[in-house]
């Protein structure tokens, strides 16, 4: 017994090691390889990047030593930690574990069209028009003028489901069961892989990028100050997309770190780790942007297309699943560098993915005392049938409004209530006092601001600003019954079974420690 109260019971990482490299793992994710070039292509570039910096100081490090802090501080995952500093709190904890799950629900539907397209790429198989083919052969995607007109019309005009994306989103499932059968024992022993690989990957399409005809161009486009810097530097929406990719990136508010911090004993020094862990993954996220501006650099000379960049930068998967494999079919070794490509995006998917589900699992295990097993088989095979929408032809849109929403509203709000109620309710100062009690670094007054000032002014701003956005116009002109069933409803389904978990009993042996006690201060 701590003389917080608080046992120290709970499985533990390996090593240091382990838990830096499944942090990471679980921080470098798809998002660092296609949603970080586009977003810093259409703010600015080198103008997003020195804000892209800044907001990752500012907000992203300090929201991760807090969850961190709090998951070691209690031993448990999400709601049991907001659960500690006051049972009124239990219900936003649950909330949090609600957006990671919806996540989780498209996530493995994403490494479905990863693996498929690891298939694909031995031959080619999208031949010379990649846009097409992903679009209309391999989604089979239906116009979004097919997309439900009325509330009452919603389950129709759904058109056939993918069994080639069924099949890759169940191999996807598998995949993620076998990363964490044991827990964390399992995890420690196949991060090793699951980080490391990738990186490797990552830097022979870094040397190829960058060695391609025409990459130059590609490449002042994302280094260079460009045209209109410090109007991009000064623009509200550069700072706010800033902000949501680092949140996006480190992958706060998502439950996970509350979980893998529960893992840690009282003398890991998560400041100096949760330094690392941030650095390394802002790093990667700029290294792959030189791969993709290398390619895109490549793609508009006469020889590569002639499409200029800014053409790319409409969307995210267009760069993944449209953009590369041109490329892959235009350089010499296609046929051996496109398997590795698609391999290196399913490698980062499943550290995420399984990552997101053991920030699911542990608050299960945590209140009613299921098993690992148990907690494990209820989430991802539920999260595998609300999964299947996204596997029908108008699932694409679907996945786009989930995605947005769950961003822009359950992860912000997410990060938002974390910095209320632990930097206020519990005290930024305490956190910084309690990660002084067993390790040498100190952290300074910069962590107190940036929890209880800077970051909740940021993200209500940027709820407020999306807010807005919703109240001009629908998500992407999909029409307002998409918007309410992909976006809203799910919101309000969060915070219903955010409800019914809080008021459900939980048994004696998951561990309540609900108490703030002050006997350790």
């Amino acid at each position: 017994m701590s003389e917080s109260g608080i046992t120290y019971q709970r499985e533990h990482w390996s090593s240091r090691t382990a838990f830096v490299f499944a942090s990471i793992g679980s921080a470098i994710g798809l998002g660092n390889i296609w949603r970080f070039p586009r977003i810093c292509a259409e703010n600015g570039g080198f103008a997003f990047l020195v804000v892209f910096i800044i907001a990752l100081f500012s907000a992203g490090i300090p929201i991760l030593i807090l969850e961190l802090a709090m998951g070691e501080r209690t031993q448990k995952a999400t709601p049991g930690a907001f659960r500690y500093v006051g049972k009124k709190f239990e219900w936003f904890g649950w909330c949090v574990v609600g957006v990671a799950f919806m996540v989780a629900c498209y996530y493995a539907v994403i490494m479905s069209w990863c693996w498929n397209y690891v298939v694909y790429s031995f031959h080619q198989s999208w031949g010379d028009d990649p846009a097409k083919f992903f679009i209309q052969d391999f989604l089979n995607a239906k116009d979004t003028s097919e997309l439900p007109q009325s509330f009452g019309g919603v389950f129709k005009g759904w058109g056939t489901i993918s069994y080639a994306i069924l099949a890759g989103t169940a191999l996807s499932w598998a995949a993620v069961i076998f990363c964490i059968w044991r827990g964390v024992k399992t995890v420690s022993k196949v991060v090793y892989a699951t980080v490391v690989l990738p990186w490797l990957l990552l830097l022979v399409f870094v040397f190829r990028g960058v060695t391609l005809p025409g990459a130059a161009e590609g490449l002042a486009y994302y280094l260079t100050p460009q045209e209109g810097f410090w109007d991009a530097v000064f623009n509200r929406t550069t700072w706010m997309a800033a902000y949501t990719q680092v949140f996006y990136s480190v992958s706060v508010g998502l439950s996970i770190m509350f979980a893998y911090g529960s893992f840690l004993d009282k003398e890991t020094d998560i400041v100096r780790n949760a330094f690392l862990i941030g650095i390394s993954d802002a790093i990667t996220a700029i290294v792959a942007g030189l791969a993709v501006f290398g390619c895109l650099g490549h793609l508009a000379t006469p020889e590569g297309g002639g499409i200029p960049i800014e053409e790319w930068m409409d969307g995210s998967l267009g760069i993944a699943f449209i953009a590369y494999p041109k490329m892959i079919s235009l350089i010499p070794l296609g046929s051996i560098l496109g398997p590795l490509f698609f391999l290196m995006l399913l490698l980062l998917a499943i550290d995420s993915s399984f990552s997101i589900v053991e920030g699911c699992i542990k608050p299960l295990e945590d209140k009613f005392g299921w098993s690992h097993k148990k907690a494990m088989f209820t989430v991802c095979g539920a999260a595998f049938l609300l999964g299947l929408p996204f596997m029908f032809q108008t699932g694409l849109y679907w996945f786009d409004t989930l995605d947005h929403f769950m961003n822009y509203f359950g992860l912000v709000g997410a990060c938002f209530v974390e910095c209320i109620v632990f930097g206020y309710f519990y005290g930024a100062g305490r956190i910084r006092a309690e990660l002084l009690e067993h390790r040498e670094n100190r952290l300074g007054r910069w962590f107190t601001v940036a929890i209880c000032l800077i970051s909740p002014i940021v993200l209500i701003g940027l709820v407020v600003w999306e807010v807005q956005e919703r109240l001009a116009g629908s998500y992407e002109g999909y029409g307002r019954v998409t918007e309410f069933y992909g976006g809203w409803l799910m919101l309000i389904l969060i915070a219903a079974a955010a409800t019914v978990f809080t008021l459900l009993k939980g048994s004696n042996n998951g561990g309540d420690t609900d108490t703030n006690s002050d006997s350790g201060q």
